[in-house]
C-alpha cells in the first residue's frame, strides 16, 4: 500500500484485466546420438536447418566405430535432414561420444620442435574423424602504418598499438641515422615505457636477443632515436602483426577469423586476453563462442609473439621475404596445418546415452543435458535402435528406450518417439512393443527407405527423424490436439516392409503405429497411438495436448504464487484458466457445443480444507474435454425404398 505524506494529485496505474496465459510452443525437438563432430559435455545451442547442424555436428558421412565391423550410417544426419524437410524448424542436438580407452578422439597437429619446446599445437576442439577433414591455414597479416604524418614541427605518434603487440620497421634502403635505425624488416614487441628522466610517455620496442632493445619517443626526446626521425614523409613504417585463421572443412566451405594477435600476453584496450591462443583456447570466452570454434590452438614454451612468428618462418622457409614483399598473396604468406589421428570412438552404450551431471563443475552430458532445456516438446534417439535383434547389442537399445521414456516421464512435458528395430518382422516388432508401457511414448513401424546422398543407393533409416517432423508440421499447419497421422512422409521412397491391412490389424490394437503406401495417395504415417494400456492415454494428440495445456498453465500461472491466498486470488485464477479455455474451446481443441460441457474450473472452499490453507496449498480443480481422433471412420449403408421408415 502506497504511502500519501504530502498533500497533491497522485498518479498510479492499476490493471483491470486477469492475467493471460499464453499457449506454449510443442515443436522443439531434441534428438540424442552420436555424431561426427560437436560438443558433447556442452549445453547446446539451438539447431534450425540442417546447414547449421553440419557446422557444429559434421556432415553426413558415414561413422566409423572400433567395435563395429563396417562403417554405420550417420542415423543422427539422416533423422535432421528428415526433420527439417518434413516441417520441424526448432532442434537441440545432445551428442554422445564413448572413446577408445585413454584415446581423447580428437584431431591433432604441432607446428615447431617436438617434445613440447617452442611448439604450437593444434587440436580439433571436439572428438570425431570429422577432425582429420579440417586444414588449418595461419596467415600472417601487416597492418596499414601506423605510423603518423608529422604536422606543423610536432612529433611523430603511433597509432593504434597496443602493449605487446608484434610490429614489423621497415624504412628506405639508405638510412639518414646510421647504425642506430633498425634494419629493413626487423619485427619487435611493442612495450610501454615512461621515461622517468625525460617524464615522457614513450615506447620500447623489444628486439630478438641478438639486437638491444630501441626507445622511439612519441613526445619530444632527450636523447635517443626520436620518432621524428623516422617521418611518415621518409617513407619510415610502422605495420602491425598479426595472424588469421582458416579452417576449411570437408565440404571446402571456409571459417575465417582475422586480426588475431600472437604474443600469448597481449590484451584488448579493456583488458581482456585476445590473444591467437587466448581466442582459441580450451576453455572459450563464452559456451556459444565454444560451440562454434572447431579448433584449440596451445602454446607450449613460448615466450612472446616472436617466438610464434619465429615458428611460423620455420614452417614456411619463404615467408620472410613475403611478409617484405607488398605484392605477396594471402597464400604465400600463410602456413598449413593438416589434422589427422581423430577417430569416432566405439558405438555409444546406454551409459553414454543416459550421461553424467558433475555438481561441482556443472559439467552434463547424455540425456543430462536436456534437463536443463527446459522448451523441448518431444525426444527421439535415431538410431539406438540399429541392429535391435543383435542377441549381443539388444540389452542396449532397450535400456536406452527405457532411459528416453523415463526422461520424459520425469521432465513430464515431453514425449519419446521411439523407433522399431531395423529389419524387424511383425512379430518381432510385437515382441519388442510388449516390453514397453507409457504414455509419454509412441512406437513406430517399419523404417523409411530413402536414396542415400553419400552412397547414393536405397537404404533404410529409423523413422523418428521424420515423425519429429511431422508433430512439428501437424501442429504449425493444424494444431497440437490433432492427430499427427494420415500425413504424408516425404522424404521416404519406400518403406523397409510394405504393410498390408491384416498386419496392421495386429499392430495397430496394441499401439504400434505403422507406416503405410496407398496407391494414389503415397507414403503415409497410420497410426498415433501411444505405448500406455491406459486407454485415456491411448492417443498420442490427447497426450501432447494435455502436455501442451499443462506446461502452458504452469507457466501461465507463476504470478499466483506467494500471493495472499484468499477470495480474491481464487476468482483471479478462476477467470484465468477459464479465458484461456474458452479460447481454447473457441479455436475447436475442445469437444463440447457450449463452455459447460467442455470444460470446468473449480477454486474455492470446495477445493480446499482450512488445512490445506493453512499449509500454504491453492489447489484448482481442472476438467476437459480433449478431442480424440476419428480412427475408425464407419459408414453403415443398406438399401431403402421411398416409403421406408427410417
Amino acid at each position: 500500500m502506497p504511502e500519501y505524506l504530502t498533500p497533491g494529485v497522485y498518479i498510479e496505474e492499476t490493471s483491470f484485466r486477469t492475467k493471460s496465459i499464453e499457449g506454449v510452443s510443442t515443436t522443439t525437438t531434441g534428438f540424442i546420438g552420436p555424431t561426427r563432430f560437436g560438443p558433447v559435455d556442452l549445453t547446446p545451442d539451438i539447431v534450425t536447418s540442417l546447414g547449421e547442424f553440419e557446422q557444429m555436428y559434421g556432415d553426413r558421412q558415414q561413422l566409423n566405430f572400433s567395435d563395429v565391423g563396417q562403417p554405420m550410417h550417420n542415423y543422427m544426419w539422416h533423422a535432421v535432414r528428415a526433420f527439417f524437410e518434413e516441417g520441424g524448424q526448432r532442434l537441440y542436438i545432445a551428442r554422445v561420444f564413448r572413446p577408445v580407452g585413454g584415446d581423447s578422439g580428437q584431431a591433432s597437429a604441432t607446428m615447431g620442435a617436438t617434445g613440447g619446446a617452442n611448439s604450437i599445437q593444434v587440436q580439433a576442439r571436439f572428438p570425431g574423424a570429422a577432425g582429420n577433414d579440417m586444414q588449418v591455414l595461419f596467415t600472417v597479416c601487416l597492418s596499414q602504418n601506423v605510423l603518423g604524418r608529422q604536422l606543423g614541427g610536432q612529433p611523430a605518434n603511433l597509432s593504434s598499438v597496443l602493449e605487446n603487440d608484434v610490429v614489423w620497421i621497415g624504412h628506405p634502403a639508405s638510412p639518414p641515422l646510421g647504425s642506430s635505425a633498425p634494419t629493413l624488416g626487423d619485427y619487435y614487441i611493442a612495450e610501454p615505457f615512461f621515461d622517468p628522466q625525460t617524464q615522457q610517455q614513450t615506447w620500447l620496442f623489444k628486439s630478438p636477443p641478438t639486437s638491444p632493445p630501441m626507445r622511439f619517443q612519441i613526445s619530444p626526446p632527450a636523447g635517443g632515436l626520436d620518432l621524428r626521425n623516422l617521418s611518415f614523409d621518409a617513407g619510415y613504417q610502422v605495420r602491425v602483426v598479426t595472424l588469421t585463421v582458416t579452417v576449411i572443412l570437408a565440404d571446402d566451405s571456409n571459417i575465417v577469423w582475422s586480426g588475431l594477435p600472437l604474443d600469448p600476453a597481449h590484451k584488448r584496450a579493456d583488458g581482456m586476453p585476445d590473444s591467437v591462443f587466448d581466442f582459441f583456447s580450451k576453455g572459450a570466452g563464452s559456451q556459444s563462442q565454444a560451440l562454434r570454434l572447431p579448433i584449440v590452438v596451445t602454446p607450449s614454451n613460448i615466450a612472446d609473439g616472436l617466438d610464434v612468428l619465429e615458428i611460423l618462418f620455420t614452417q614456411n622457409s619463404g615467408l620472410r621475404n613475403f611478409l617484405d614483399n607488398p605484392q605477396s598473396t594471402a597464400s604465400q604468406r600463410s602456413v598449413a596445418l593438416a589434422l589427422a589421428g581423430g577417430d569416432d570412438g566405439q558405438r555409444p552404450s546406454a551409459n553414454e546415452y543416459e550421461g553424467t551431471a558433475d555438481e561441482n563443475t556443472q559439467i552434463k552430458t547424455g540425456l543430462k543435458i536436456f534437463e536443463d532445456i527446459e522448451d523441448i516438446s518431444i525426444l527421439a534417439a535415431p538410431g539406438a535402435t540399429y541392429n535391435f535383434e543383435d542377441p549381443v547389442y539388444q540389452p542396449q537399445a532397450e535400456t536406452i528406450i527405457n532411459l528416453l521414456i523415463a526422461h520424459a516421464e520425469q521432465l513430464r512435458y515431453r514425449i519419446a518417439v521411439l523407433d522399431s528395430g531395423d529389419g524387424q518382422a511383425v512379430a518381432d516388432v510385437r515382441q519388442m512393443r510388449g516390453r514397453m508401457d507409457s504414455t509419454y511414448g509412441a512406437l513406430y513401424y517399419p523404417w523409411i527407405r530413402i536414396l542415400d546422398p553419400v552412397t547414393q543407393q536405397e537404404i533404410v533409416v529409423p523413422p523418428s527423424g521424420a515423425v519429429a517432423g511431422i508433430y512439428a508440421r501437424n501442429d504449425i499447419q493444424r494444431a497440437v490436439y490433432k492427430a499427427p497421422a494420415n500425413e504424408v512422409v516425404n522424404t521416404a521412397i519406400g518403406f523397409e516392409f510394405l504393410l498390408n491391412k491384416g498386419q496392421q490389424d495386429v499392430l495397430n490394437p496394441e499401439g504400434i503405429n505403422c507406416f503405410r503406401f496407398f496407391e494414389g495417395r503415397g507414403f503415409r504415417l497410420w497410426g498415433a497411438r501411444t505405448i500406455s494400456s491406459d486407454p485415456e492415454w491411448k492417443y498420442v494428440n490427447v497426450r501432447r495436448y494435455f502436455i501442451y495445456l499443462e506446461r502452458s498453465l504452469d507457466l501461465g500461472t507463476q504470478w499466483a504464487v506467494f500471493e495472499p491466498n484468499g477470495e480474491r486470488l481464487w476468482d483471479n485464477v478462476r477467470r484465468t484458466i477459464s479465458d484461456f479455455l474458452l479460447n481454447e474451446w473457441q479455436t475447436g481443441a475442445l469437444l463440447g457445443d457450449k463452455t459447460e460441457k467442455a470444460f470446468f474450473v473449480k477454486c474455492d472452499r470446495t477445493t480446499m480444507t482450512q488445512d490445506d490453507l493453512d499449509n500454504g496449498r491453492l489447489i484448482c480443480l481442472i476438467g476437459v474435454a480433449p478431442l480424440y481422433p476419428a480412427e475408425f471412420v464407419i459408414f453403415r449403408i443398406g438399401q431403402w425404398t421411398a416409403d421406408a421408415q427410417i
